[in-house]
């Protein structure tokens, strides 16, 4: 596939079950687990450092997943890791960041370098979470810059779960038009 891009010596690595949309592009150092999905128009760029995306995730429509090369600016510079169980809504830019398990980033967020968004967190639509920001699990997280809102409710943390199954479901029966 054209969209699947190998860059210098990395090739994508990218479970049998995931689903990659035709007008996806993933490039360079990239590993996507199994029945982790890609939607229309989402660019996942691992030219100059590494992207992990875990098992069960789901990376919507027009989302750009990018990284930060080693530089005396940022030494070692900064991977971009997806845990497992996670919803990434439509048009969110998630940089050079970790984001992890059962995490749900709201559309049209920007998550930037070195930030860490622990299990269970949400973070509201259009939030901006700042460059270093440890966000932690359990609550939800709204503004520009981000600001600790409230605990979340048992519903909310259900829902994680149940978004993320849903893509799974969603990417399977889109699967069998492939």
């Amino acid at each position: 596939m054209r969209n699947i891009r190998s860059f210098e010596s990395f090739t994508p690595q990218i479970a049998t079950t995931a689903f990659i949309d035709e007008s996806a592009v993933v490039t360079g150092n990239v590993v996507i687990g199994a029945d982790s999905s890609i939607w229309p128009c989402c660019s996942v760029r691992g030219d100059i450092h590494s992207i992990t995306i875990g098992k069960r995730t789901n990376i919507q429509d027009g989302s750009i997943l990018h990284v930060t090369h080693d530089s005396d600016y940022a030494p070692g510079g900064f991977k971009l890791t997806v845990g497992d169980d996670v919803t990434v809504g439509h048009n969110v830019i998630l940089h050079a960041c970790t984001v992890e398990d059962l995490c749900l980033i709201g559309m049209g967020s920007v998550v930037l370098d070195g930030s860490v968004v622990q299990s269970g967190a949400m973070v509201g639509a259009g939030s901006l979470v700042p460059p270093n920001k440890v966000l932690e699990g359990g609550y939800m997280w709204l503004g520009s810059p981000v600001k600790r809102v409230r605990e979340l409710t048992d519903k909310e943390k259900n829902f994680l779960q149940y978004s993320a199954k849903q893509y799974v479901n969603l990417k399977d029966r889109h699967s069998v038009l492939s």
